[in-house]
């Protein structure tokens, strides 16, 4: 039985980045990571840009000025300024030559015969945007390994990339297995309960940035097993399967992995809840067993899945985000393995605290959905006083 840590080590070396591909330019890129370096292709601004309406002017001139053109954004300046002269200008207009600074309108007095009175005293590039100030032509504007967030894709506009060179979100497939469950929107009969992991699992899986597909409830069958864990293998860089995975009588995961071809790397971890976790791989596919218990199932997710999946879509820290955390209050527990116990993180006199949660252990979802982080108790007798810090698993 590996260390959750150990167990990682050996998901995350075999995680390793999908291909890149090609993409247009647009929402669907987001969270994406960029794969090759983005580099502007000109100066950013093309020219010196007035950064307000007002009047284009030489510093050193007198107060009063004759008023040679108009220059509109998008506008080219046709007349170069003189001495004595400006150019009236809005915002985002390039600067006509000879003028090396702006007067907001506020502070100038138009004048008769065309002439304007600048009321305030000028400082030489005020108000100006100069040439090149954002980004130079060739400069390496957005890195590869860059997460795409709405500014980035902005950016990569602004230079003409009409075409993302990133990494693909993994496809994962989602099978919940056992023949207690029934469809979400069913009466569950006696000894039956709803398909709860299914949506859940796919759920964190969109979360995570996969495309994912939800294969649905398959019986405690081999045959119906292997059918739809053979399909999902062919159509999948990741395959999620909840329950089957453990060690009873109708755990049949296990052994239907293996005559499908399935390597496998992982099966238990000492953890709680989670310990019945399985990862294998066939022809590159990567294969999570997770236990049947919800919060089993989402804390492994968490641990394991939602790691590999980071890797696979090119991020450089594929996590889990962990911090060291005071506790806002006592916490005493005795286990036989290290565990992952629900919690919530709310602001304290300095930075963070984190609180446990009222839970009632691995079946218990419910009193895991206001979690946003997991504290990780030691195993043994753990006895933690109100302020002590404690390792943090961030959701």
């Amino acid at each position: 039985m590996l260390d959750v840590s150990d167990a990682l080590a050996v998901v995350l070396n075999y995680a390793r980045p999908l291909a890149p591909v090609g993409a247009a330019l647009g929402p669907a890129a987001l969270g994406r990571v960029l794969a090759r370096d983005a580099v502007a292709d000109r100066d950013s601004p093309p020219f010196d840009k007035s950064l307000r309406d007002g009047y284009a002017v030489r510093f050193a001139d007198a107060a009063d000025r004759r008023v040679v053109e108009e220059i509109a954004a998008g506008a080219v300046p046709s007349k170069a300024v003189g001495a004595g002269e400006c150019s009236r200008i809005f915002t985002g207009a390039p600067l006509p030559d000879g003028a090396d600074a702006v007067v907001m309108q506020e502070d100038c007095t138009p004048l008769d015969g065309g002439r304007v009175r600048v009321n305030d005293r000028v400082r030489p590039g005020q108000w100006v945007f100069p040439r090149g100030t954002e980004m130079r032509a060739g400069d390496v504007v957005i890195p590869a390994g860059t997460v795409l967030n709405p500014a980035a894709v902005g950016v990569l506009a602004g230079i003409g990339t009409a075409e993302v060179f990133a990494y693909p979100s993994p496809r994962v497939t989602v099978i919940a297995t056992g023949d207690e469950l029934v469809e979400v929107a069913a009466t569950p009969g006696p000894g039956r309960i709803r398909n709860s992991n299914g949506p859940m699992l796919a759920a964190l899986a969109t979360h995570a940035g996969a495309a994912v597909r939800d294969a649905g409830i398959v019986r405690d069958d081999e045959a119906a097993l292997r059918a739809v864990i053979g399909t999902a293998l062919a159509a999948s860089d990741v395959v999620v399967l909840a329950g089957g995975v453990s060690a009873g009588a109708f755990d049949l995961v296990p052994g239907v992995l293996a005559q499908l071809g399935v390597e496998p790397h992982v099966h238990r971890v000492r953890m709680k809840p989670g310990k019945p976790l399985l990862f294998g791989t066939k022809d590159g596919v990567l294969v999570f067993g997770l236990p049947g218990n919800p919060v089993s199932a989402l804390v492994c997710f968490e641990l394991f899945v939602r790691p590999a999946l980071r890797a696979l879509a090119g991020h450089a820290d594929p996590g889990p985000r962990t911090a060291s955390l005071p506790l806002a209050e006592a916490v005493a527990e005795s286990n036989d393995r290290p565990t992952y116990r629900p919690a919530k993180l709310e602001p304290a006199a300095v930075g963070w605290a984190v609180r446990p949660l009222a839970w009632a252990g691995a079946p218990d979802l419910r009193g895991v959905q206001p979690a946003d982080a997991l504290i990780v108790l030691p195993a043994g007798d753990a006895r933690l006083d109100r302020g002590d810090p404690v390792a943090v698993v961030l959701l």
